[in-house]
């Protein structure tokens, strides 16, 4: 059971420091000749008001066009003349910025990106330029089948948690936003105590602290926090109740060649983390791989989908499991009371041993595999230390999943995924 853990996969051996100004610095020596910084802060599209969705990640874009010290273009130019990479990512409940370079460089680079995420100009010209980009990649999100489908499946999901709006936000908000209310966002948002800064690379542990925390001395000033906004990102919200019945959204595209399905399910989130392990199990077991279930009897033994996955998506308040397949309209019932009917399978009988080692196995190996780069291991350490305050669940992961057994998996299902119970979005092509 859970409480009874193996010894965990011990690859690694992560530091922690809390500064006195709230920056939280964590580092790691690995010997790899590369160094990673990742600086994650927890902002993104489920933590703002309607009236900005998108501003996180309209922001993140921002961020590289200038600071008072950096000219539009330069901080890119400085980073590709070393041979080194940088980008940034912008999710539902956080965005990060990395920088990877050689450890002889890595003292040079890092207060050029600190620079960059803490001092961004936001200039009403360069604003006005890039919200064309963003409006672009929003028309392009838009144009996507898959992107599309799983929009309308969240929306089906949540009925009020912020996780139904997407992340770009919709065109009408970013239109209308100007500089001010940017810079507004950026100054309550991204101060110290919000900031996790990670760095895992080939130098030493207290060197990587040392110029983490002398980089951020010497590029950060405090800015005022305009309350109303910094209050917008910390609504109270609670867990929405499973579904009691089954909640059906029916869509047509006239841009879709097949059809697509999705079925499902409000589940346990980061903040009842001990719930999810099962999940991921379920998800790795129904579909993940073309030996999962439900890939071998709707793909490769029924012929009844082009494809089919299964993902449990964990979200700070409140998670998503679900199902996804990609068929002919003509095949849609079938498929439907199919998935239901392995859902009940595991209810009644939980999986087989043989799946459960399978799981169990690749787990371990895929932990040590993902592993193998300073990016790697600052996004594991990045991610979960900045949602949790907390690394534990990251380097204990394999273990968890190690010491589950077939009634752990059968209890998840049947706490959490009816089969008589569940929302389902589809969307037809137009006839």
């Amino acid at each position: 059971m859970l409480d009874s853990l193996p010894k965990p996969v011990s690859l690694n051996n992560p530091v922690i420091q809390r500064l006195p100004n709230g920056l939280t610095i964590i580092a790691e020596q690995m010997p790899v000749e590369a160094v990673n910084l990742n600086v994650w802060l927890k902002v993104g599209s489920a933590l703002e008001s309607n009236e900005i969705n998108g501003m996180a990640h309209f922001l993140e874009h921002m961020v590289f066009k200038g600071t008072p010290s950096l000219e539009s273009g330069e901080f890119e130019r400085l980073i590709e003349e070393r041979g080194a990479v940088t980008n940034a990512a912008t999710s539902q409940e956080y965005t990060h910025f990395y920088v990877t370079s050689a450890p002889a460089d890595f003292a040079q680079l890092v207060p050029l990106q600190l620079d960059v995420v803490l001092n961004p100009s936001i200039g009403d010209e360069a604003f006005e330029r890039e919200r064309f980009v963003v409006l672009e990649e929003i028309r392009r999100s838009d144009d996507n089948p898959r992107r599309r489908t799983f929009y309308r499946a969240m929306e089906t999901c949540f009925e009020s948690l912020p996780y139904r709006r997407p992340v770009l936000g919709p065109a009408s908000v970013i239109e209308q936003l100007i500089p001010q209310q940017m810079r507004d966002f950026h100054g309550s948002c991204y101060q110290p105590d919000s900031v996790t800064a990670v760095a895992v690379g080939n130098l030493p542990v207290e060197q990587l602290i040392s110029i983490v925390a002398d980089s951020f001395e010497q590029t950060y000033s405090p800015k005022p926090q305009v309350l109303e906004v910094f209050e917008g990102l910390n609504l109270p919200f609670s867990a929405e109740l499973p579904f009691t019945d089954i909640v059906r959204h029916n869509y047509e595209d006239e841009r879709l060649q097949q059809a697509r399905l999705i079925m499902m399910w409000r589940v346990p989130g980061l903040l009842d983390l001990k719930e999810t392990y099962s999940l991921d199990v379920l998800a790795a077991i129904l579909g993940q791989g073309k030996v999962s279930r439900l890939f071998r009897e709707l793909r490769e033994e029924r012929g009844l989908v082009s494809n089919v996955s299964v993902s449990n998506m964990t979200q700070n308040i409140q998670g998503m499991f679900y199902v996804a397949a990609q068929l002919p309209s003509e095949n849609l019932a079938e498929v439907e009371q199919i998935i239901a009917q392995n859902f009940r399978q595991i209810q009644q009988e939980s999986v087989t041993p043989g799946e459960l080692e399978r799981i169990q196995t690749q787990v371990v190996n895929r932990f040590i595999f993902s592993s193998e780069r300073p990016s790697d291991r600052a996004n594991l350490y990045g991610y979960y230390y900045s949602q949790l305050q907390d690394l534990s669940p990251a380097l204990t992961y394999p273990a968890r999943i190690q010491a589950l057994s077939l009634d752990d998996i059968q209890a998840a299902a049947q706490q959490y995924l009816s089969s008589d119970a569940y929302g389902i979005t589809v969307v037809k092509p137009t006839v």
